[in-house]
This record gives structure tokens, C-alpha cells and sequence, in this order.
């Protein structure tokens, strides 16, 4: 069974409702810490809702956060804990996204996720493995989460945009080229941009190229 998830919603800039955009946020953090970045996206997807939901736990890191997942290395958690929690959040997201689809009575295709750090993990890692591809997957200072599994399990292929900072302290910079090799190696249509003297954030560079590529990828 899985769990329901709060979040907080942004209405279009024009009233009406083309896409969606989710924005799924990074480990000890919550929905909040990225929904303000409607209000730098929305002028410029006018059409789009925006959503960010909680992840479903409370952060074993940091008690006023939360997590999709635990991480061993931080909070001491084990590796079969972490891989449980994972699929049992991915669950918890896959029904998130269908009911907010329906909600706002949209089509996959008019779904992106925007996913930064632990947000990026879950995105790149549920995306592929739905029924129906959605428009596309901004992935921002994350991995790629069980790339061996990849070819048997995914479904689809969305198209999927890769944004990293080159000084990034907590997920290294070199995960965006694991990634980006396992993806393209699986047929995905990859982009890649590096947020040169970035650490483990967003800078305004990354932040653009996003916008394009969601402007590109969504409905008009």
C-alpha cells in the first residue's frame, strides 16, 4: 500500500493547465526548499503547474528534513535498509504522479520531474521505469541509481538532461558521466551541462539550461 505524500502546488502564470512540473527534493530537505523555483520558471512556462511534493520519511540526518531513502554513509543506515526504501518510495511517487496527472487532467506526456541531489536519484531511476513516458527528466547533482538493472527493468525512454556543478563535495562530479554513459548506452536521448566552479547547489547557468530544455519538451 502505498503512502500519500503532501506537497505544496504553484497555478500557472495564465490560468490554464498544459503541463506539469515536479520538482523532487534532495536528502534532509522538503518539497518547500525547491518550489520557489516556480517563480523563476513559471514567467517563461506560462501554461505549467507546478508541484513538489515531501519525500514520505523523516531524515534520519536531519530531523526536521526529509528523505526518499536512507544513505549508510551519513546515517548509519544498511545497504538492504537503503535498497528497500528506495522501491518502496518509488512506489509512493509513482502513485503521486498519477494522481496529480489525473488531478490536473493532463497526459504523461505533459510531466516532467526536475529532481536535485537524492530528488535527481528518484527521478532518473522511476522515469524509465513507467508505464508511459513522460515529456522529460532534469536531473541535477545526482547518480544514477542501479544502472546494472536499467536494461531489463525500464520501460521507457524520456528524454533526460544531466545539470552538475564541477566542485561538487557531496555527489561527485564524475556521476554525471557514469550516468550519461550508462544512458546513452540504454538508447536515452542524454544532454549534459556542467556547472563550472558549482558546488552541490544550482547556479544560474544550470538553472537556463534547464528552462530551455523544458520549454522544448512540454506542451505549448
Amino acid at each position: 500500500m502505498t503512502r500519500e505524500l503532501q506537497f505544496g502546488r504553484r497555478a500557472s502564470v495564465s490560468g490554464k493547465t498544459r503541463s506539469l512540473v515536479v520538482f523532487l527534493h534532495g536528502y534532509g530537505a522538503d518539497g518547500a526548499d525547491l518550489l520557489d523555483l516556480a517563480g523563476a520558471l513559471g514567467p517563461h512556462l506560462q501554461d505549467t503547474v507546478f508541484v513538489a511534493p515531501d519525500a514520505p520519511d523523516a531524515c534520519a540526518g536531519n530531523p526536521f528534513g526529509k528523505q526518499w531513502f536512507s544513505i549508510p554513509r551519513f546515517d548509519g543506515s544498511s545497504e538492504v535498509d537503503a535498497a528497500v526504501a528506495l522501491n518502496r518510495s518509488a512506489d509512493d511517487l509513482n502513485a503521486f504522479l498519477d494522481a496529480r496527472l489525473k488531478a490536473e487532467g493532463l497526459g504523461p506526456d505533459a510531466l516532467a520531474l526536475v529532481g536535485f541531489s537524492q530528488g535527481a536519484m528518484m527521478s532518473m531511476h522511476v522515469a524509465p521505469r513507467r508505464d508511459a513516458a513522460i515529456a522529460g527528466v532534469v536531473a541535477i547533482s545526482g547518480r544514477l541509481m542501479r544502472p546494472g538493472t536499467l536494461a531489463a527493468e525500464m520501460k521507457v525512454k524520456p528524454p533526460i538532461l544531466l545539470v552538475h556543478g564541477d566542485q561538487d563535495p557531496m555527489v561527485p562530479y564524475a556521476e554525471m558521466a557514469a550516468a550519461g554513459n550508462a544512458l546513452v548506452a540504454n538508447g536515452f536521448e542524454t544532454y549534459a551541462h556542467t556547472m563550472k566552479g558549482t558546488g552541490h547547489g544550482i547556479a544560474p547557468d544550470g538553472l537556463q539550461v534547464a528552462l530551455s530544455f523544458l520549454a522544448d519538451r512540454l506542451p505549448k
